[in-house]
Order: structure tokens, then C-alpha cells, then sequence
């Protein structure tokens, strides 16, 4: 009797590069409690990823969009998101550290510049014995900005060339990585998966827990 044929899984440790790789889906495995952050300029599809796999199963999700229009709904139509933006800033903190004391698989959606927040991730998984796991989405300035459009969203020049200047120096120090092997250069965290735009479109969802390795 036929049957349906499940999608391989991968279960990344140390630097993966996925970048150029053609192919059918795949999942992504991570441990049951992991921290995944899912980083990329703005448009690079970080929210479409995690709403995707997201909806594979039971896992949260800390997107700093919804906290934006959360706070956004409540506020006057007149008041520019510049007035109101620290506050919008304070909410999205206050729900990302109780998420990750909550427990549970969690995905989160950064900008990848800042590596004080992926520090403090680290600390607060670690504290529950759960490891971190960055993806970081190198699809290009182009992509990203045509993302931009078709969402109808736009990241300013400075904010857009600020998160390019950073996501650039980590993609830099994980693509030597994986040349040439040795420690992952961002030591907090368990592993780091690099993918573009077309094997981001491939990896159909992330598994949390007992996942195998793809032979």
C-alpha cells in the first residue's frame, strides 16, 4: 500500500548553510524547549517563515508587528509611531521575557543587528536548560526591500542600511564558519541556520522535540 512520504528533517548544529541548495521541503528539527530567532533585514519574509511554522504545531510566537499595531490600535490616528515607539519597544520586551520564562518551544522575530538581545535570549533559555537557535534570512538588499513593497511597509534608509551593516558582519562570520569549521563565532548559541530566499521557501516547518537527523 502507498502512503504519504514525509518531508526529511533537518536538525541543525554548529553553522548549516542551506544557501544554494535546491531541492523538495524539508522540516527543521530543534530540541523540545528550544529559542528560535528567526533574523533578516526588513522584507526578507521573517514573518512569513515563523507565521508557517507556527502553524505546524503548538509553539509561541513574538513578533514585535503585532505588539506595533497592538499599541497602534489603542493610540490616536494623528500620533506618528515615532512618539509612541518606546512604549511599543517596552511592551514587546515585557512579552518576550515572559514567553521565554513561560516555557515551551518559542519562535522570535528580530532584526539580527542587535547582539545584546540574542545574549539576553541565551542567558534566560539557559537559566531552563534550553538552547538558542538563530536562522538568520539572506536574501539580499533587492529581495528585501521588494518584500517592503509588496507588504506595503517601509523600514527608512537609515534603519534599513543600520540592519544591513549588522546582518552583513554575521553573515560574514557564519559563512567562514562554515568553510572552514571550528567554534559557531556567535558562542551563545547551539547552532545557526543560514538560508536565502529559495530554501527558506523549502523548509515547510520546524518540529520541536525527538526530531531525527536527515540521512
Amino acid at each position: 500500500m502507498g502512503g504519504e512520504v514525509e518531508a526529511a528533517v533537518v536538525a541543525p548544529r554548529g553553522v548549516l548553510d542551506l544557501r544554494g541548495e535546491a531541492g523538495t521541503g524539508f522540516l527543521v528539527g530543534y530540541p523540545a524547549e528550544a529559542v528560535v530567532v528567526v533574523s533578516g533585514l526588513p522584507g526578507a519574509g521573517k514573518s512569513t517563515l515563523l507565521r508557517r511554522w507556527a502553524a505546524a504545531g503548538a509553539v509561541s510566537t513574538v513578533d514585535p508587528r503585532t505588539v506595533h499595531e497592538a499599541c497602534e490600535a489603542v493610540m490616536p490616528a494623528i500620533l506618528p509611531y515615532a512618539v509612541y515607539r518606546p512604549w511599543a519597544r517596552l511592551e514587546h520586551f515585557r512579552l518576550l521575557r515572559a514567553s521565554v520564562r513561560r516555557g515551551g518551544p518559542l519562535l522570535v522575530h528580530d532584526c539580527g543587528s542587535r547582539a545584546w538581545m540574542r545574549r539576553w535570549l541565551a542567558r534566560e533559555a539557559a537559566r531552563q536548560g534550553r538552547e538558542l537557535h538563530p536562522v538568520l534570512l539572506d536574501v539580499g538588499a533587492a529581495t528585501a526591500l521588494d518584500g517592503q513593497r509588496a507588504r506595503g511597509r517601509h523600514a527608512s534608509a537609515r534603519v534599513f542600511a543600520r540592519h544591513h551593516r549588522g546582518l552583513g558582519r554575521l553573515l560574514a562570520a557564519f559563512t567562514r564558519h562554515a568553510r572552514s569549521g571550528g567554534p559557531v563565532p556567535t558562542p551563545e548559541a547551539a547552532s545557526v541556520l543560514l538560508l536565502d530566499a529559495v530554501s527558506r521557501s523549502r523548509a515547510e516547518a520546524a518540529r520541536f522535540g525527538g526530531a531525527r537527523r536527515a540521512q
